[in-house]
């Protein structure tokens, strides 16, 4: 994205409820840190959160519905509106908005002292507004082609409750389902979303520096195959479909998603670290799908694999590379990192690749989840700091959002 002016009123107090981005980029930088830190509370100290929830269960509720969530929230409905050329939500609403990120995370924290249809009720609120919001906005606009993007959050919310339903009766299997299908349904918006901005940025820092954007290319067919294929996965992975055919349907997407990451010529741009790191967090895509494959079809590969392929990986280093972009375009910056910002992008890096190298079994456990925490929070702690004063002080171009 680059840097635009939205046609708002310039808001009143903290800039930090100027526009979605803002508050909902540091809440998942923060809850990174947090959720993880929580997490290994529960898992090797006995902290009293988890509730009705595994400690697993909790920690993959929390990465997705938490931290991915505040993200996904955070630039869906601020890229809306570049789409539709909306006002941005801001101010008072903006902060109800947010409070309903938030009192869900309180609920799930609590969730050991209040009861889990209470825990479920205040959770479910956040997405659900999320996608009412974005999909009237969308609509009212008739910017229809941005509607998928609706639904998929519209499905998230479905497998939340799903999520939930199973931990209220103790159905590990429906929580299983939810929580794989959850992950696929947020590898989809990347790969939507992902397929949208990478080849334009790659094109664009091209045009800048006097170079041929051509080799950025886009074919029709590959397009609908990578989003159709993923799309597909991701209902087989809720409906419980058996390991052969979710393996093809791995295989067709990973392949499907190769080719298309490789058309997009992203090496043509590796001088520029906001490009490259969307290239290489999208990589992880179609490892994580491949693995998959390999997996489900009764290959020796430790099951676990490709979901830290997906989740460490390419969810959390596109993430992270989406986020530092942002904050910088749609705050009148220009699109240079910060000095020392390249070293979150390593470290986020790094923590992907070695909790996959644990999950495989190359790497001792204890030591492989404590390298990939420390290097994990040192990632988001380093984003914090450097982003914080940028996402709550005004924009540098006097411009509203």
């Amino acid at each position: 994205m680059q840097p635009e002016s939205l046609s708002v009123a310039r808001p009143a107090g903290l800039a930090v409820w100027a526009c979605p981005f803002r508050p909902f980029f540091l809440a998942a930088a923060a809850y990174a840190v947090l959720s993880l830190v929580g997490w290994l509370g529960v898992l090797l100290s006995g902290w009293p959160l988890a509730g009705g929830y595994t400690p697993m269960q909790w920690h993959s509720h929390e990465m997705l519905f938490g931290m991915v969530a505040a993200a996904v929230a955070g630039f869906l409905l601020t890229a809306m509106c570049n789409w539709t050329g909306a006002t941005p939500l801001s101010g008072s609403k903006l902060q109800m908005l947010f409070g309903l990120w938030l009192a869900g995370r309180i609920g799930m924290w609590l969730s050991n002292w209040v009861p889990l249809e209470l825990v479920a009720l205040i959770d479910l609120t956040f997405l659900a507004a999320v996608a009412v919001y974005a999909g009237r906005v969308i609509i009212g606009s008739g910017n229809y082609r941005n509607l998928p993007l609706v639904a998929v959050v519209s499905v998230l919310w479905l497998t939340n409750l799903l999520f939930h339903a199973g931990a209220w009766s103790g159905d590990t299997g429906l929580v299983r389902r939810a929580e794989l299908g959850t992950i696929l349904l947020i590898v989809m918006l990347i790969v939507i979303i992902g397929g949208r901005i990478i080849p334009a940025f790659t094109r664009n820092w091209l045009m800048r520096h006097q170079k041929d954007p051509k080799p950025v290319k886009t074919r029709a067919w590959v397009e609908v195959a990578s989003i159709t294929s993923t799309a597909l996965l991701a209902l087989l992975l809720l409906a419980g479909a058996p390991s052969p055919i979710i393996a093809g349907m791995a295989a067709l997407a990973g392949l499907a998603n190769v080719i298309r990451l490789l058309a997009w010529s992203g090496w043509l741009a590796h001088q520029d670290p906001l490009v490259w790191i969307l290239h290489v967090g999208y990589a992880w895509v179609p490892l994580g799908l491949l693995l998959m494959a390999v997996s489900h079809g009764g290959f020796d590969v430790a099951g676990t694999a490709w979901l830290h392929a997906l989740g460490p990986g390419a969810m959390a280093v596109m993430i992270v590379g989406v986020m530092t972009r942002v904050a910088l375009g749609h705050t009148g910056r220009s699109l240079e990192l910060p000095p020392g910002a390249v070293a979150s992008y390593v470290l986020i890096l790094v923590a992907a690749l070695v909790r996959l190298t644990t999950a495989l079994g190359w790497v001792p456990w204890k030591f492989g989840v404590m390298t990939t925490t420390v290097t994990w929070v040192a990632a988001f702690v380093i984003f914090l700091w450097l982003y914080l004063p940028i996402l709550i002080r005004p924009r540098v171009d006097g411009q509203p959002g």
